[in-house]
């Protein structure tokens, strides 16, 4: 018996890196008849089949410390939200809702802007007072471009060691930024349609690849939209950390800081709370 990470699952078969390598691999039917179905990252352990090849069975699936339904990952240590800084167009909206994925599965998140390369020097002033928004929330953010290779050894130490998840919308250079971290490995990548700029898709599945400086990562499908589910909405307040030294400091303890008197979050809001940030927090709560 072997143990070792699902890295790659395709109809059925899965990829399993164990210390004798690679091994192709089916699951136990056992597994299937208690409705346990093996996903990209989870600790597993395998029955190789004997005759020589490097192919087996998963016979077990080990706790998972943490899941993610959309991408379907298991066992991850933080999400990296990739987000152009132009080329697609910068949809704050859209981040937010990432971000609140993020933490509804209790995984911290790195906010990555690529493309600074097409930063031009006018647009500094109002870019740079956008990502002091989310430093002031409690983000790490980093700035890189895939395409000259600035901040990507600053990006690729953030996470190194750990179990990462890579999302974001189409075209903002996901699978760019994954081809310089991991160098045996070559991605294809799609730029954007003429008629719609909108990303092409070019990741068909999600992939657990082995980086250069330690631990994994995972590319996963662009997005076009995220729904916020009526469960997140019940706990929407934790999810935007600016709010959190204000907790309990409401006069209603189930303040949902929107049309309350005397609300906490609401006093701060254009303080140390951003205006646009809180009425992102506003719209979802009431959509």
């Amino acid at each position: 018996m072997l143990d070792g990470k699902i890295i790659k699952g395709v109809g059925g078969l899965y990829e399993v890196s164990t210390s004798d390598g690679a091994y192709k691999c089916v699951a136990r039917g056992i597994l299937r008849r208690r409705g346990v179905t093996p996903t990209i990252g989870d600790d597993v352990t395998v029955r190789p089949s004997g005759d020589g090849l490097k192919e087996g069975a998963i016979t077990a699936i080990k706790p998972r410390r943490s899941f993610l339904e959309r991408p379907r990952v298991a066992n991850i240590d933080a999400a990296l939200i990739v987000f152009a800084i132009k080329n697609p167009k910068f949809n704050a909206s859209l981040l937010d809702r990432f971000l609140i994925s993020a933490a509804f599965y209790n995984v911290p998140a790195i906010i990555c802007f690529n493309k600074l390369d097409l930063l031009k020097e006018r647009e500094k002033p109002a870019f740079d007072a956008m990502t002091d928004i989310y430093k002031n929330a409690g983000y790490r953010v980093e700035l890189v471009s895939a395409e000259t290779g600035a901040g990507l050894a600053e990006l690729g130490a953030a996470f190194a060691g750990e179990t990462t998840v890579c999302s974001g919308p189409s075209g903002v250079g996901k699978s760019s930024i994954i081809n310089a971290l991991v160098s045996r490995y070559a991605m294809e990548t799609g730029g954007l349609s003429e008629k719609i700029q909108r990303g092409k898709h070019t990741t068909r599945h999600a992939e657990l690849l082995a980086l250069d400086n330690g631990g994994f990562i995972v590319d996963t499908p662009g997005f076009a939209a995220i729904d916020i589910s009526d469960a997140a909405k019940k706990n929407m307040s934790a999810f935007f950390p600016e709010f959190s030294p204000y907790a309990g400091l409401c006069r209603f303890n189930d303040c949902k800081h929107l049309n309350e008197p005397d609300c906490a979050v609401k006093r701060r809001v254009g303080a140390d709370i951003s205006p646009e940030r809180y009425d992102r927090y506003v719209e979802f709560m009431t959509r």
